[in-house]
């Protein structure tokens, strides 16, 4: 089996491992990144990281087409039910670990903020750690720099996907320690140049990577696949 994730852009993500398609934070209609719409996509997971509407504005219409499962915090999931409706829901909360189709999927803190987009508690920010036969993926979702990357580095990363647009995440020279911390075998960086306030270089960025760290950085354009 074959796991590859394509970068949509921003910070969502697609996911085909075997038969699985796994999509991370649908945020498509109004993502300057991407022409995929929410019709365009088949999947039969959906992870959610937080409840911003730059990660979840596309959520309930893609839920509803494909009936795919929704992996995320409690809070937001009980919102789904109520207010949307859906019943394909799997709610979870930090250290949890569940078991899917194509490996595990463990919830991880991020340190962010975590608002519904009708003003409703999120509850809080989370990322993934994803062990697929292939090797394991952190998927830090949007957060700042905290000490904590420690213990989520002892699972052995192999492929990290970490913000750098700074503003409303931790900016390059955070990301720069963050990768320190983690020490993935690869780093792919997202959430940057979809607005002006995080507007970042990618490649120089990569470059410092390269020279000040252990681990390959790789930088993704939208629709680009990197394989795990």
């Amino acid at each position: 089996m074959t796991t590859g994730v394509t970068f949509v852009g921003h910070g969502t993500f697609l996911i085909e491992s075997g038969e699985s398609r796994i999509l991370i934070d649908p945020f498509l209609v109004d993502n300057p990144a991407t022409d995929l719409a929410p019709a365009d996509v088949s999947v039969d997971t959906i992870l959610v990281t937080h409840g911003h509407g730059d990660h979840i504005a596309d959520l309930v219409e893609v839920a509803s087409n494909t009936n795919a499962l929704v992996v995320s915090m409690v809070e937001i999931s009980r919102w789904l039910g109520e207010k949307h409706g859906l019943t394909n829901l799997h709610e979870m909360n930090f250290g949890g670990t569940v078991q899917l189709p194509f490996g595990s999927v463990k919830m991880v803190p991020a340190v962010h903020t975590s608002g519904l987009p009708d003003g409703s508690y999120g509850g809080l920010p989370a990322g993934f750690v994803i062990q697929f036969p292939e090797g394991t993926i952190y998927f830090a979702g949007d957060t700042a720099l905290f000490l904590d990357m420690e213990l989520i580095a002892r699972v052995g990363i192999d492929l990290a996907f970490i913000p750098i647009g700074d503003n409303y995440t931790m900016g390059p020279d955070d990301a720069i320690e963050a990768v320190k911390i983690l020490k993935p075998k690869r780093v792919v960086p997202c959430h940057y140049n979809t607005w002006p306030p995080i507007e970042q270089d990618p490649a120089a960025w990569a470059a410092r990577v390269n020279e000040q760290t252990d681990s390959e950085c790789i930088v993704l354009e939208s629709g680009n696949a990197i394989e795990l």
